[in-house]
């Protein structure tokens, strides 16, 4: 049986007038609006049972009840997996590129749970008992590399998912794009929803979706090409991805937002997670975790500085 969760937060007034439903999925970020049914969510405002459409104003104290999410089915696999930091409470991952997080349609086997699944279960191809389960409470996107973090247990899942509901972690993101952003450093502020037009991409909008805060810092322009550190606040959907395309920019080898590159016609992705500030359990201080820049990106960053050395 699903055991029963609890969380409160109080309303500022920045989200006062908002539906509670949007308050409980936008704001305190446990999920989408379209899971209240299915987690059997009850919520309270002030103490008092409320319904999904009312409206909050600033000061209300919003609770919420609901089902934990039933574990997935995962099913251990050994695979090679670079271990940055590891302790009794969490392991922090360096994931390459091309591998996915979790299992999903058309990706049933080599995801990084079920390696670490194997991992945490001491390689067992039989487990007794109820096994160590992954809590992946972040993901990259299949195509983007870099530092990720796993709790090991429930506790430690639910310390580190409160980081980042309240934006405490901070996240670094190094990228190749196309061509030249229009400043030298900024901070993007936009709308980010689904795509009207292809439901298989996200777009900026000025009328729907959610708040995506993106700031970036051109650390080095290659002729038509540029390296930048990216930071988002939020962590919408494809959103660093999303903005770059937004600005003209789009990241180089992205299959979704980019058209092939003559010049690397090859190329993956060239976004990598490259560094994560979090507090872990076990000390209760922010801690940095850094994942080396991977050879494809050195590779790339070479040809780029003696195509300009060239020129």
């Amino acid at each position: 049986m699903s055991s029963r969760l609890h969380q409160t937060q109080t309303v500022t007034a920045e989200h006062s007038g908002m539906r509670v439903d949007r308050f409980v999925s936008d704001v305190m970020g446990l999920f989408p609006r379209s899971q209240l049914a299915h987690r059997n969510v009850r919520i309270h405002v002030n103490g008092l049972d409320a319904k999904p459409s009312r409206r909050v104003t600033a000061g209300d104290i919003v609770g919420i009840e609901y089902e934990e999410a039933a574990p997935p089915n995962i099913v251990p696999e050994p695979l090679d997996i670079s271990v940055i930091f590891e302790d009794d409470d969490v392991v922090v991952i360096d994931k390459p590129v091309g591998m996915v997080v979790h299992p999903a349609a058309g990706n049933w086997s080599g995801t990084l749970a079920q390696g670490l699944m194997h991992r945490l279960n001491g390689g067992a191809e039989e487990l007794g008992g109820e096994p160590t389960r992954p809590g992946i409470v972040h993901r990259l996107d299949k195509d983007t590399s870099g530092v990720l973090i796993a709790a090991k247990h429930p506790s430690a899942l639910e310390y580190l998912g409160t980081q980042f509901r309240k934006r405490r972690v901070l996240k670094l993101y190094l990228a190749i794009v196309k061509g030249h952003l229009p400043k030298q450093r900024d901070t993007l502020k936009t709308m980010i929803g689904r795509d009207p037009n292809n439901r298989k991409r996200f777009a900026v909008s000025k009328e729907r979706g959610k708040a995506a805060v993106t700031s970036y810092r051109v650390l080095k322009t290659y002729g038509g090409y540029s390296f930048v550190a990216l930071t988002p606040s939020t962590g919408r959907t494809h959103q660093l991805r999303v903005h770059m395309h937004y600005l003209n920019c789009p990241i180089l080898g992205d299959p979704v937002y980019s058209r092939r590159d003559p010049r690397f016609p090859d190329a993956e992705l060239m976004l990598h997670a490259y560094r994560l500030a979090i507090a872990i359990p076990a000390d209760e201080r922010q801690r940095v975790f850094t994942a080396r820049l991977p050879e494809r990106f050195r590779e790339l960053l070479r040809a780029l500085a003696a195509d300009q050395s060239a020129s």
